[in-house]
C-alpha cells in the first residue's frame, strides 16, 4: 500500500530541524563554555567535591535517560501501526527540547561574563524541561504531524521554564520529584492543546488505535522500564544523605502500592475478571507522579505506600470513567490519558504535600507549616492554569496551514514517515524447488 508523504511536514521538517540546530550550534559556539568548577577546578578539594558530585549524579542521569529514551518510547507504542513513529518523535523531540532548554536556562539561570555555563546539572535540568514535552505530546500522539510537534516543543519549553521559575523561584514550593511542575504542568499543557486543536470535534475511535496484544507487550515492557528507574527521576535532585534515602525509599514504596493495587483493581472492573493491559501500563506508574512532591518529606512509610495505592485507583478510574465523560460532554481527546497517569495522580500528589506541610510545619522550609501549605497550593493553581492557558494559545496555533496534520485516514501510521519493508510469504508451489523457501521482502512505502 502506498501512502503519500505530506508535502508541507516534507519540505517544512527538514528546514525547521536545520535552521533551529544551526542557530544552536552558533549560540553554543559564542555563548556557551564549561562550568569550571564542575568540569575542571584547579583547586584539589573542589575537584575532589566534583569528582563526588560526579560520581553520584551521573548513575541517576543515565537511569532518566533510559527512562525517557527507552521506556517512555516504548510505552507511547502501544498503536500497532505507529509504533516507529512513536518512538522516534519521542527521541527528536527529547533532544530538541533539551538542547533548546539549555539555552534558555542558561541564559537565565547560568549567565556568567555573557556566557551560559554548560555542566552535569545543567543538562539534567534540559532534560526534566524536556520530559514535560513529551508527556504533554502523548494527548495529541497520531493525529499531530512532526511539524507540529516541534512547534509545540519550542513554545512548551519557554513556558515551563517561566513556570518553573515562579513556582519554585518565586512561591517556595517544594517539589523535589516535578509532581507540580513537571507532570501537572505537562498534562494540562497538552490538553490544552489538544482541546483547541481539534475543536469541539467529537473524539472516534480510528481502526488503527486499537492495541495488538504485540503493541500491548511492547508498551508493557516500556512501562516496566520507567517503573524499575523511576526512583531516580524523583531523588536525583535531593541532598545525598539522609533526604536522598529518604525519597528513594518513599519511591519505592509508592510504586509498589501502585502496582499491587493496579492488578486488584483491574480484575475487579473487568466484567470477565481479567487484566487490561491499559491498566497496567498506567495505573503501576502512578505511584510515581504522585509521591514526587513529598518523596523527600518527613513523611511515614505507610503515608507513601497509600498515596501510591489510591494514586492508582484514580488512575484506573479515569481510564474506566472519567476519559468517556470528558470525550462525551467537552469532546476532549486525550490519545495516551495523560489526564488519568499524570493530571490525577499529580493533582493528588500536590494536596498530600499540602496536608504534609500542615502536619509537619517546618519541614523542608524556613516558613511556618501552614504559611508552606498556602504556597503548595498556589504552585498547584498556577502549574494548573497556566499551563491549560498556555497549551490553549499554542493548540491555537498549531491549527496555521503551514502546520498541516496528518490526513485522517492516515492518521496512526508508520508508513506515512517511514520508507517499510514487510515480510511478506511466497506461497510454494507443490512439488517446487522453491516450496519452503525464505520469505521476501515487500516494500511498504
Amino acid at each position: 500500500m502506498a501512502l503519500p508523504p505530506l508535502s508541507s511536514t516534507r519540505c517544512l521538517l527538514p528546514l525547521s530541524l536545520g535552521l533551529f540546530q544551526a542557530a544552536l550550534l552558533l549560540f553554543f559556539a559564542l555563548c556557551v563554555t564549561y562550568d569550571e568548577h564542575s568540569a575542571s577546578p584547579t583547586n584539589p578539594e573542589d575537584a575532589e567535591r566534583a569528582a563526588k558530585q560526579l560520581h553520584s549524579t551521573f548513575p541517576f542521569f543515565q537511569d532518566i535517560q533510559v527512562m525517557l529514551v527507552v521506556g517512555l518510547g516504548m510505552l507511547l507504542a502501544f498503536l500497532p501501526r505507529y509504533g516507529l513513529s512513536a518512538l522516534t518523535h519521542n527521541f527528536l523531540l527529547l533532544n530538541v527540547s533539551a538542547q533548546w532548554a539549555l539555552v534558555l536556562q542558561g541564559l537565565l539561570h547560568r549567565l556568567q561574563h555573557g556566557k551560559a555555563l554548560l555542566g552535569l546539572r545543567s543538562m539534567l535540568s534540559a532534560e526534566f524541561a524536556a520530559v514535560t514535552v513529551l508527556i504533554s505530546a502523548g494527548a495529541v500522539l497520531g493525529r499531530t504531524s512532526p511539524c507540529q510537534l516541534l512547534a509545540m516543543a519550542l513554545c512548551e519549553v519557554p513556558v515551563y521554564v517561566a513556570s518553573e521559575w515562579l513556582i519554585v523561584t518565586r512561591l517556595g514550593v517544594l517539589d523535589v520529584g516535578g509532581t507540580i511542575t513537571i507532570h501537572i504542568f505537562a498534562c494540562y499543557f497538552g490538553l490544552g492543546v489538544s482541546k483547541v486543536l481539534f475543536g469541539n470535534e467529537k473524539p472516534k475511535v480510528h481502526p488503527k488505535e486499537t492495541p495488538t496484544p504485540r503493541s500491548d507487550l511492547l508498551a508493557l515492557l516500556g512501562a516496566l522500564i520507567l517503573w524499575v528507574f523511576w526512583p531516580s527521576f524523583v531523588a536525583v535532585l535531593c541532598q545525598p544523605g539522609d533526604t536522598q534515602h529518604r525519597a528513594i525509599l518513599h519511591t519505592l514504596l509508592a510504586l509498589s502500592g501502585s502496582a499491587i493495587t493496579t492488578v486488584l483493581i483491574s480484575i475487579l472492573l473487568e466484567s470477565d475478571g481479567k487484566l487490561s493491559a491499559a491498566h497496567l501500563q498506567n495505573g503501576s506508574l502512578a505511584g510515581g507522579v504522585a509521591i514526587g512532591v513529598v518523596a523527600d518529606m518527613h513523611i511515614p512509610p505507610a503515608a507513601a505506600l497509600a498515596l501510591g495505592s489510591l494514586s492508582s485507583l484514580l488512575c484506573i478510574l479515569g481510564f474506566q470513567f472519567l476519559t468517556p465523560l470528558l470525550a462525551k460532554k467537552l469532546a476532549l481527546q486525550d490519545h495516551c490519558g495523560i489526564h488519568n497517569l499524570h493530571g490525577l495522580p499529580g493533582v493528588l500528589g500536590a494536596v498530600a504535600s499540602i496536608v504534609a506541610a500542615l502536619v509537619a510545619p517546618g519541614d523542608g522550609s524556613d516558613t511556618g507549616g501552614h504559611r508552606q501549605a498556602w504556597w503548595q497550593a498556589a504552585g498547584l493553581a498556577v502549574a494548573l492554569g497556566g499551563s491549560l492557558l498556555a497549551g490553549m494559545l499554542v493548540g491555537a496555533a498549531l491549527r496555521l496551514p503551514c502546520l498541516a496534520p496528518p490526513p485522517e485516514p492516515l492518521c496512526f501510521e508508520d508508513a506515512l514517515y517511514f520508507k517499510l519493508k514487510e515480510w511478506v510469504e511466497n506461497p510454494p508451489v507443490p512439488g517446487s524447488s522453491t516450496e519452503g523457501a525464505p520469505l521476501a521482502m515487500k516494500e511498504c512505502v
